[in-house]
C-alpha cells in the first residue's frame, strides 16, 4: 500500500493538487487530502510532477523491433507493450492492416493467448482491413484489399468470441446484410479506409457505426459540393473518431479545427508502424515503409503509418496545437478506454481503477512512480 503525493492529479474529471492517490494491490483505492493519508501507508514523493492515468492506444502496429502481423508472437506482443510502456502507454490495442485470412485468425489466436497467460498492456485486436476501399487503401497492399465474403466474416466473428475485438471497414463496399452481421456481433466497428460520400457515411456513422480511423487520412475529404465522410463526421452528433498527431498526418490546425468541432469524440492514436526504432527500411507482403528519421513512407511515397508514441502526440497537442494539457491527458487515457468499453478500469484516477499510472514533469518526461 503506498500513497503518491505531492503532485497534480490530472483524474479524467478534474485537476486536483493538495491531494493524494491511495493504492493497493495495484487499483486506486481512493483520492484523498494530503492531510487525510493513512499513516499505514508509504508515502511516494512525485516532486511537484503530473500524474495522470497511463494512456491507452486504440491503434498501432509495432514496436521497437517487432511488427504483429509480420510476427505473430508472443515475444512481438511484448516488445510492442515495452516499448510504447516507456513512453506511458499502458494498455493498447495492436492492429493489423490488410492481410490474409490465415493470418488474421492466427493474430486472433496469438493474442488470446497472450491476455489468457496473464501478460499485462494488450486489450484486445484491431483489424484494419482488409475490407476497406481500394481507391483509399493507402499504403496497404494492393493484392490483399477486397470485399468480404460471407465465410470470411462469420469465420472471423466466431473465432474472435471473448476478445475484445475492433474492426475497420469501408461500410460502402459491404453487401447489406454482412453489415448487419457484423453490427448484430461483439466486433467494434469503425468507418475508415473509406470513399464514401457524404449521404453514405452519415447513414453509416449516425445508424450503425458511430466510430472513425483517424480523422482525415484515408477517407473522402470535405469539400464545398461534396462534403465526404470528412463532413459526415464533423456534422454527425454521434460520431467519434482517432487521429494521428504526428505533425505529418494531419496539419495541427486541422487538428485544432477537429477538436473544436467535436470536443469529446476526438481521440489520439499513435498508428505506429514502429516506435523508438532503428530499422531504416521494412517489407512484407507488399508492405513497405522507409524511414528518414521522423516519418515513414512507402516505396510510392505514401504515409505508412508513423513512428511516434501517444506521447509524442500529447506533446504536440499541448505545444503545437493549444489544447489544454487536462484535455489532451483524456484524448489519449479516458476516451479511448471508453471507446472501447473498458473505461471503468482505464483512462480514469478514480476509486477501483486499474493504477496504470504515469508521471510526468513539466518538460513532459516520464519519470518513475517512486
Amino acid at each position: 500500500m503506498y500513497a503518491l503525493t505531492h503532485c497534480t492529479i490530472y483524474t479524467g474529471d478534474d485537476v486536483l493538487s493538495h491531494h493524494a492517490v491511495l493504492v493497493k494491490d495495484g487499483f486506486i483505492e481512493s483520492v484523498v487530502l494530503h492531510d487525510s493519508i493513512p499513516p499505514e501507508y508509504e508515502r511516494i514523493d512525485l516532486h511537484d510532477c503530473d500524474l495522470t492515468a497511463g494512456f491507452v492506444d486504440m491503434q498501432l502496429y509495432g514496436g521497437s523491433t517487432g511488427f504483429f502481423v509480420k510476427d505473430l508472437s508472443i515475444e512481438c506482443l511484448e516488445n510492442i507493450v515495452q516499448t510504447h510502456r516507456q513512453d506511458g502507454t499502458v494498455a493498447l490495442v495492436p492492429t493489423l492492416y490488410s492481410t490474409s485470412m490465415e493470418r488474421i485468425l492466427q493474430a486472433i489466436e496469438v493474442t488470446k493467448v497472450y491476455i489468457q497467460s496473464g501478460r499485462r498492456g494488450v486489450l484486445g485486436l484491431h483489424i484494419e482491413g482488409p475490407f476497406i476501399n481500394y481507391e483509399k487503401r493507402g499504403a496497404h497492399s494492393a493484392a490483399q484489399v477486397r470485399v468480404p465474403t460471407h465465410a470470411e466474416i462469420e469465420t472471423i466473428i466466431q473465432a474472435s468470441q471473448g476478445l475484445l475485438t475492433v474492426m475497420t471497414i469501408a461500410p460502402e463496399i459491404w453487401p447489406d446484410d454482412l453489415l448487419q452481421l457484423l453490427k448484430n456481433s461483439h466486433i467494434v466497428v469503425s468507418v475508415g479506409h473509406t470513399n464514401a460520400t457524404y449521404q453514405q457515411a452519415q447513414r453509416f456513422l449516425n445508424e450503425d457505426f458511430p466510430l472513425a480511423t483517424h480523422l482525415y487520412n484515408a477517407m473522402r475529404p470535405f469539400e464545398s459540393r461534396e462534403p465526404g465522410v470528412v463532413g459526415a463526421i464533423f456534422d454527425s452528433s454521434r460520431a467519434h473518431a482517432s487521429i494521428i498527431v504526428d505533425g505529418h498526418h494531419c496539419d495541427f490546425a486541422t487538428v485544432r479545427i477537429a477538436k473544436q468541432l467535436l470536443g469529446e469524440r476526438l481521440f489520439l492514436i499513435s498508428d505506429a508502424t514502429f516506435a523508438k526504432m532503428e530499422a531504416q527500411r521494412f517489407e512484407f507482403e507488399g508492405f513497405t515503409a522507409n524511414y528518414d528519421g521522423h516519418r515513414l513512407l512507402n516505396d510510392d511515397d505514401k504515409l505508412a503509418g508513423s513512428a511516434i508514441t501517444l506521447l509524442d502526440a500529447v506533446r504536440n497537442c499541448i505545444k503545437y496545437v493549444g489544447i489544454p494539457k487536462a484535455e489532451v491527458f483524456r484524448m489519449a487515457a479516458t476516451y479511448p478506454a471508453q471507446r472501447l468499453g473498458v473505461g471503468h478500469l482505464y483512462g480514469k484516477i478514480k476509486d477501483g481503477y486499474k493504477a496504470d499510472l504515469i508521471c510526468l514533469d513539466k518538460n513532459l518526461t516520464i519519470k518513475k512512480l517512486g
